[in-house]
């Protein structure tokens, strides 16, 4: 009772706030395409900052390239709603939701903006467990025969599961649990199920068998073709990217400074890493050394994908296809990562080279990498044939198929 009438007067000032600004919206007015889709996140995708938003964007480019209008919800508090990612994705030409008034200054909440797109939308792509679930009831109500997707992003079920065999922690089984009973609830009321690989597909087969309701839409990946590139002699140090607020890249950096690296400084004491990733924990932040730098965020990482020798990626759980590997492929940089990273790629015969899930093993393969010209070249090479089955090609066929 508390909460709803501290809301009413929170809506009530912002809606006081934006007349003052003369912030008036019409969402509907100029749409340029006769096919639309409602795309709804937990936030506008920072596509800069971690791997499911960058999915997402690439997902609203491919839909827009195909004259697909795009209407894109974050779900902040309206009171809270601010993102500084709002411009991008119109520039793109996506009607991106934020807080306004119409033209007879009524506050648009987001469930007002559901109400005024859907008329003019074919499908509504609901991205995450718990965005599905909240917003299909919403979805439904307004326009029962619109399709409705889920976008598992990753099987959150696994993810945790895995969690609780490496730690032990009662709470990830807990979340486990819960996510499992959301996912399938979630995928019987679907009219179409994301996932990001086949391996999961294979995965969620064991507890949801109705298979022709599911797709597989991964990351998007384009191979960088690099006129100049940097050779192996003058390339040197490790790399690691992955943001901080996902639990598995804040153990896979513990991994590396508390066992992986003191076993390469052994060997070669000269090797330094890179830390890049965004909002590290106070935890990270002191792992800071000469030799383990915590960079943070970057804008542009680039630099770094084309002047490291090796990309490391020792993550100990997780689930789904991990964009960090095929951000490192998109360069043609040689990796080391674990069975658990390379989920979704064929590395073919490079795999023994590429994938362990020891200590041992991983910094074998770093040295191995880290030493070798020649093996280093010929795995940069075949980065290409890897990554194609993520190009934009390939995953532009099936968001169409499924779109259509």
């Amino acid at each position: 009772m508390f909460k709803s009438i501290k809301l009413y007067f929170r809506l009530k000032s912002l809606a006081k706030k934006l007349r003052k600004q003369k912030k008036v919206i019409d969402f509907t007015s100029n749409l340029k395409y006769n096919k639309n889709v409602i795309i709804i996140d937990t936030k506008i995708p920072e596509y800069n900052k971690d791997s499911g938003s960058r999915r997402l964007t690439e997902i609203v480019k491919l839909l827009i390239k195909n004259n697909i209008g795009v209407f894109l919800l974050g779900d902040f508090k309206e009171y809270r709603f601010t993102s500084d990612y709002i411009k991008y994705f119109r520039d793109l030409g996506a009607v991106v939701y934020e807080p306004a008034v119409d033209k007879n200054e009524k506050l648009i909440t987001k469930n007002e903006f559901i109400k005024q797109v859907l008329p003019f939308a074919d499908s509504v792509w609901l991205h995450r467990p718990e965005i599905f679930a909240k917003y299909y009831p919403i979805i439904k109500k307004n326009k029962p025969a619109v399709k409705v997707f889920f976008d598992m992003v990753d099987f959150h079920y696994l993810r945790f599961k895995r969690e609780f065999e490496l730690t032990g922690n009662l709470d990830a089984m807990k979340k486990a649990d819960k996510f499992l009973k959301l996912e399938l609830e979630n995928c019987k009321n679907a009219d179409k199920i994301i996932v990001i690989s086949d391996i999961e597909k294979e995965t969620l087969k064991e507890f949801y068998d109705e298979d022709f309701k599911v797709i597989s839409i991964g990351n998007i990946h384009q191979y960088f073709e690099n006129e100049n590139p940097i050779s192996f002699a003058n390339r040197k140090d490790l790399l690691f990217i992955g943001g901080f607020d996902h639990k598995p890249n804040v153990d896979a950096v513990n991994y590396l400074a508390e066992e992986i690296m003191p076993l390469v400084w052994k060997v070669n004491p000269e090797i330094s890493i890179a830390i890049i990733g965004s909002n590290p924990p106070e935890s990270i932040l002191k792992l800071n050394s000469e030799k383990f730098k915590i960079i943070g965020y970057v804008e542009d990482v680039s630099s770094y994908f084309l002047n490291s020798r090796i990309f490391v990626a020792p993550l100990r759980y997780g689930a789904g296809i991990k964009g960090k590997i095929g951000q490192s492929l998109e360069f043609g940089l040689p990796l080391v990562t674990t069975s658990i990273g390379a989920e979704g790629f064929d590395f073919g015969e490079n795999k023994k080279v590429l994938v362990g899930d020891s200590s041992q093993e991983i910094v074998n393969n770093i040295l191995l990498l880290y030493q070798n010209k020649e093996l280093w070249e010929k795995i940069s090479a075949d980065s290409q044939k890897v990554i194609e089955p993520f190009s934009v090609n390939s995953i532009e066929k099936k968001i169409l198929s499924l779109i259509e």
